[in-house]
């Protein structure tokens, strides 16, 4: 139960706040499309400020999830620890349960467990976003084929990989709406 609790006390910090608060420029929940996450952070102030809150939305969440593959933990347990490592980021207790989509925490997790699918799913990830112009597409897509991928290169894995993806898939549910407008912003940087 530690590793539950720490996971989702580690995903509760949203790097992008800090980032933004470092760099001295407006905290991302309060413009924009108001996600304090990677390409919110992208379309407001660019590549560097971008780059600096993937890497530690990735990190955040990779002791608690680390630590409970080193200690040999149940698959399903490890799983529960990288939820809630998601579920703390997606629903942060220090921010009023009001966090990001956990794209690129469900990155760092995934890179722990089942590093191929995460390494696959990034690579995806980029091409898609870079060729379609918009995260949310881009991370929908990646959500989808992971536990796909799981199926392929770590079977013992599709579970926890799928309810990682479910999870990333719920919080997109306005992305969806917009991007069947046509009103999803584009990236930019």
């Amino acid at each position: 139960m530690i590793w539950i609790a720490i996971g989702y006390l580690s995903g509760s910090w949203l790097a992008a706040v800090s980032v933004c608060r470092w760099a001295g420029v407006t905290d991302p929940r309060f413009c924009g499309s108001y996600n304090p996450g990677f390409s919110n952070v992208l379309r407001l102030y660019g590549p560097r400020l971008a780059a600096a809150t993937l890497l530690l939305d990735a990190l955040k969440g990779v002791p608690a999830v680390l630590a409970a593959k080193l200690l040999a933990l149940p698959v399903w347990l490890q799983g529960l620890v990288g939820l809630a490592v998601l579920l703390g980021h997606s629903y942060p207790i220090w921010f009023s349960f009001r966090g990001g989509k956990s794209v690129s925490s469900a990155f760092g997790v995934l890179l722990v467990l089942v590093p191929s699918v995460a390494l696959i799913t990034a690579l995806c990830w980029a091409l898609l976003a870079w060729r379609l112009r918009t995260a949310a597409a881009a991370s929908l897509v990646s959500a989808l084929l992971a536990p796909l991928l799981c199926l392929w290169l770590a079977p013992g894995y599709v579970s926890v990989v799928g309810g990682f993806s479910l999870l990333v898939l719920a919080r997109h549910g306005l992305n969806i709406r917009r991007l069947r407008r046509g009103e999803e912003p584009p990236l930019r940087g």
